[in-house]
Order: structure tokens, then C-alpha cells, then sequence
């Protein structure tokens, strides 16, 4: 028995040891940061908008529903490129990795531009199938041109983040977004309310305003990567041509990453519905605490490019039991960070409701949601990160498999019978949503630690 103890702590002890920590700290805390400056100029581009009238929130939220589809594809897209990047880079094929960027750069070009003529063409038809009404539409199209059309540049600003996390560069895509955001920040200001002589362009300049500081992101990105001589160089002057072999491995790991996406956009439509239909108090509540909820995901996603990027380069060295250990210290060190996050949740509901709304009954809501949320943060932290570790590996047709089957199985049905059969209205609602993150969380684990992963060779 003792003997087994041993073993056993031996066995621990040399986990920790052999592992990383450094590293995954090196790419994380970036990455977090990132996501955190993503998040404040979301808030600031709500609050100078909110100035100019409801209609023109909600002509944003309409245009908003469309990119959010668009972003599946770049997001996908971008999945794709850390798995091969990283790859090539574990084995040290610089040039694989460079070659991988320049194709991904070609197919967001191809999907771009597609979508951007779409949007120019039937501006008007999408946003009336999204359910906006003449007012909103008056103050959405301007900024539906000026954000949608151009969608390619967030695209590529994607995809070109992607390539630089696959390389094991978060430090440069975290620079870049903080400057571009506090760009689009100062632009808001000037083109939406004018400065000096110029009378401004309302909701038209919060559409330039993002789209500008998307552009500036792209130069920014290629310049760094063309400049890079370290782990990853793309030569972006010269050499350019199709490589249909490359556009098929980058689309076989990105197309189930893209359903996966469009899975969970989808079951979030058909359960937001219900959730109006429980009431407007319950609805805003929902709204409140999916805000604050937003900041327990950042740590989960900023260890997640760490796991995706060391999976992946492992795996190029051929060091499989290091890139399962990258992985699984992923997770811990999310858990960790995301476990503070619920307890903050659960200690704090009732002021962090109370930043939000004044209205009792939605605020006592917010603090059950919350208390909620706190309690399933662990399995959140495996959702999220054991997600992108197996993506990083280039598995990700089961990421999909298990987000159909915890959207629509569970959480869909599980919103309609807890909270409209049931009644026990929003509380049923985040219920169904603990279930599912607990359920995917499982059995995303048992995927991750049976090591199926380890063998998908990416050519």
C-alpha cells in the first residue's frame, strides 16, 4: 500500500516537473489579455453607439447576428491554421508553416470576398430576415455596409492571429489588438460625434471606425509575420499560388470547426427564443448575467491557444506524451484561474447584479444565474481547453459530435422542459446549460486522456 503511495506521488510529482508550467503561462496570460481588451472595447462601442438612440443599438445587434455566422467561418478557419502551423513548426519545417499561412490567407480571400458581395448585394433582404423592423433598418444599413461588406479584413486579422499563436506567438497578436482597439476607440468618438469642423457620421462612423482598426490590424499582423525570422517567417512579396493539397488539409480540419460554430450560434437562437417567451424580466437577466459570465471564459480560452499551440507542436516533434501533458496542465491551470472567477461569482452576485439593474426581481435572477455558473466553472474550464487542445491536434470532428449532442440534446431540450414545462423559468434555463457544459466536459475528457488524437497525421 505504501509502495503504491509512493508510486503514486512519484508519478505526480514528475508530471509537474516535466511539464511546462512556463510555457503555458508564456502563451496564456497573453492571450487572456487579448480576449480582456476584446471584451472593454465591446463595452465601449455599446456606450458611445447607446448615445446615438436604441434604434441605433439594435441596428448593431441586427448586423452583429450576421458577423457572428461570419466569424464561425474565419474562427474555424483560423483552427485550421494553428493545427497545421503548429505542426510544421514542432517539426521545424518553417517552410510548411509559412506556405500554410499564405493558403489560409488565400481562402479567407476566397470566403471574404463572397461574403462581402452577399452583404453589398442584399443588405437590406438579410437584415429583414433577421426580424429588424424599418426603423432599426434605417439606422443598420450604414453600418451593415461599412462593417459586413468589408468582413474579409477580420478574416484575415483571424486567421493571421492564428498563425502567429500556432507558432507560439501570443505576445504580438496581444499588442496588436490592444493598439487597434484603442484606435477604433478614439475613432468612434471622432466619426460618430465629429471633432473640431467635421459634424460627424453617426452609427455610418462606429462602422468605419471597426472596420479601420481591423485594416490596421491586418498591416500590422503581415508586417510582423513577413518581418519574423525566429519560428515562423511568411515571405508575403512574393511566391503566391494555389495549393489545392494545402486548401484540402485546411479544410478538412476547418469545416467541422465551422459546423461545430454554427451548432452553437444555432441552439443559442432557438433557446434565446424561449427565453423571451419566459418574460422581458427574465430575458434582461439572462442578458446580465451571459455579460458577466463572459470574463470566466477568458482564462479557459487564453489556456486554450496554449494547449492548441503545445498539442500541436509536440505532436510535430513527435513528443505525444508532452503534448498530452501540455494539454491536461492546460486544464489545471484554467480550473484554477476560472475557480477564483466562480467564487468571486458566488460571493459577489448580488453586487455585481446590482451593477447592471436597479429592478429587484432581476436582480435576484441574476444573483441565482450566477451562484449557478459558479458551481460548474471546473467543467466549463475542461469544455474549453480539452475543445481546443484536441483541435490543436487536429481532431475536430469530435469537438462538433459533442456540441451537437450538448446544444441540441441537452441544452435545447433541457431550456424547454426545466424552464417552459417545468416552469422554473431562467433557473431552468442555466440548469440545462450546467448539464450540458458537465456532460461535453466528460466526455471531451475521456476523449482527450484515451489519446485516439495522438495518431491524426496532417500532411
Amino acid at each position: 500500500m505504501a509502495k503504491t503511495e509512493k508510486n503514486l506521488k512519484n508519478t505526480i510529482l514528475n508530471f509537474f516537473k516535466e511539464t511546462k508550467i512556463a510555457s503555458i503561462f508564456l502563451l496564456a496570460i497573453p492571450a487572456i489579455i487579448e480576449n480582456i481588451s476584446q471584451v472593454m472595447i465591446g463595452v465601449v462601442d455599446v456606450y458611445f453607439v447607446g448615445r446615438l438612440g436604441t434604434e441605433a443599438i439594435a441596428g448593431v445587434g441586427v448586423t452583429n447576428l450576421t458577423m457572428n455566422v461570419y466569424i464561425a467561418f474565419f474562427l474555424a478557419l483560423g483552427i485550421g491554421t494553428t493545427a497545421v502551423v503548429s505542426r510544421a513548426i514542432g517539426g521545424k519545417n518553417l517552410k510548411k508553416a509559412g506556405h500554410a499561412v499564405k493558403q489560409s490567407v488565400i481562402m479567407t480571400g476566397i470566403i471574404g470576398g463572397i461574403f462581402g458581395i452577399l452583404n453589398l448585394i442584399f443588405a437590406r433582404r438579410i437584415l429583414l430576415l433577421l426580424g429588424a423592423e424599418e426603423g432599426v433598418i434605417a439606422y443598420a444599413i450604414p453600418y451593415f455596409l461599412a462593417v459586413a461588406v468589408p468582413s474579409v479584413f477580420l478574416g484575415l486579422s483571424m486567421v493571421l492571429a492564428s498563425a502567429l499563436r500556432g507558432a507560439g506567438n501570443t505576445k504580438s497578436p496581444m499588442k496588436i489588438g490592444i493598439f487597434a482597439n484603442v484606435v477604433n476607440a478614439v475613432l468612434d468618438y471622432v466619426l460618430i460625434f465629429g471633432i473640431f469642423n467635421f459634424g460627424g457620421l453617426g452609427i455610418l462612423g462606429a462602422g468605419l471606425a471597426t472596420t479601420f482598426s481591423r485594416i490596421l490590424s491586418v498591416v500590422l499582423l503581415v508586417h510582423t509575420l513577413n518581418k519574423e525570422k525566429g519560428k515562423i517567417h511568411v515571405a508575403f512579396f512574393e511566391d503566391w499560388k494555389l495549393d489545392l493539397k494545402m486548401f484540402k488539409t485546411l479544410t478538412k480540419i476547418s469545416i467541422p470547426a465551422a459546423v461545430e460554430r454554427l451548432i452553437m450560434r444555432s441552439g443559442q437562437l432557438i433557446y434565446g427564443g424561449m427565453i423571451i417567451k419566459i418574460g422581458t424580466e427574465a430575458y434582461a437577466a439572462h442578458n446580465i448575467a451571459g455579460t458577466i459570465e463572459t470574463f470566466s471564459y477568458l482564462p479557459g480560452m487564453g489556456f486554450g491557444v496554449a494547449a492548441a499551440t503545445l498539442v500541436g507542436q509536440n505532436l510535430g516533434k513527435e513528443d505525444k506524451d508532452e503534448a498530452q501533458r501540455a494539454g491536461l496542465m492546460s486544464y489545471l491551470m484554467a480550473t484554477l484561474f476560472m475557480v477564483i472567477i466562480g467564487g468571486v461569482f458566488y460571493i459577489f452576485a448580488p453586487f455585481l447584479a446590482g451593477l447592471f439593474s436597479e429592478d429587484p426581481a432581476v436582480i435576484d435572477q441574476v444573483v441565482r444565474v450566477l451562484r449557478i455558473i459558479a458551481l460548474f466553472q471546473p467543467f466549463l474550464a475542461i469544455t474549453l481547453v480539452t475543445t481546443a487542445a484536441l483541435q490543436g491536434a487536429g481532431d475536430t470532428k469530435f469537438p462538433m459530435y459533442s456540441s451537437l449532442l450538448g446544444i441540441w440534446g441537452v441544452r435545447v431540450v433541457g431550456v424547454y422542459i426545466l424552464s417552459i414545462r417545468m416552469d422554473y423559468g431562467l433557473a431552468g434555463v442555466w440548469t440545462a446549460y450546467a448539464i450540458d457544459i458537465t456532460l461535453r466536459g466528460i466526455i471531451l475528457m475521456i476523449r482527450f486522456l484515451k489519446g485516439k488524437w495522438k495518431d491524426i497525421e496532417i500532411e
